[in-house]
């Protein structure tokens, strides 16, 4: 899966330099950019070799729904988040005096870190059925199948869990490994950023179409 979305990447974009240039910069413009998701989901639905950027109108149009889809998945993440951030903050506001109790503190910092590690494991579960969540939706075009978990397990299972999961944490580690290096590049000036945007683009793309190969390999 690796090499077939490398090379379905490079196929898109190397020696397409108008597409990349223009795929790169409705990434980064917002509002714009859900013309870049509508793109994705051209990729998500299985097109090969990568579709041309074009019906822009439509690609909005699906790129605003997959926005919607993805924002109602992060719902309890901010949920979880908006709360433990206002405790925290309601009790940073309590011990803010001269005189202020460490305890109180120290409580607002943990209760501010619980939180985010709530956060945090719960974002991994939801990204875990979002990933065949938002395909399925864009493969039949209905919101519902967006959340149908039952069939979103099923194709978990048909996929096996173990495969799944591996295949999961390989993607994270090769984009953890190109975001290190974007990071290094972002040290240069002008250049850098530049340079990182493209990458960035490019990654996405080869991101959508390993998600597709795995979630077709159900």
């Amino acid at each position: 899966m690796i090499s077939d979305a490398f090379e379905y990447t490079r196929e898109a974009l190397v020696g397409k330099w108008v597409r990349w240039v223009l795929l790169t910069i409705v990434s980064i413009i917002p509002i714009v950019n859900f013309i870049f998701f509508g793109y994705v989901m051209e990729i998500y639905r299985g097109t090969k070799p990568a579709p041309e950027l074009e019906n822009w109108g439509t690609l909005f149009v699906d790129g605003l729904k997959l926005f919607i889809v993805m924002l109602i998945y992060a719902i309890p993440v901010l949920v979880i988040l908006a709360i433990f951030g206002g405790i925290s903050f309601l009790s940073m506001i309590a011990s803010g005096n001269a005189n202020a109790d460490p305890t109180l503190i120290a409580g607002a910092i943990a209760s501010l870190m619980g939180g985010i590690l709530l956060a945090l494991i719960v974002g991994l579960i939801i990204a875990i059925i979002a990933v065949i969540g938002t395909i399925r939706f864009t493969r039949t075009g209905s919101f519902g199948e967006a959340f149908n978990f039952s069939a979103i397990l099923e194709t978990i299972g048909s996929i096996g869990w173990v495969d799944y999961i591996i295949s999961l944490v390989i993607l994270f580690v090769v984009l953890a490994v190109v975001q290190f290096v974007l990071g290094l590049l972002m040290v240069i000036p002008v250049l850098g950023w530049i340079i990182s945007f493209f990458i960035t683009a490019a990654m996405v793309i080869f991101e959508a179409r390993y998600m597709t190969l795995l979630y077709d390999s159900a």
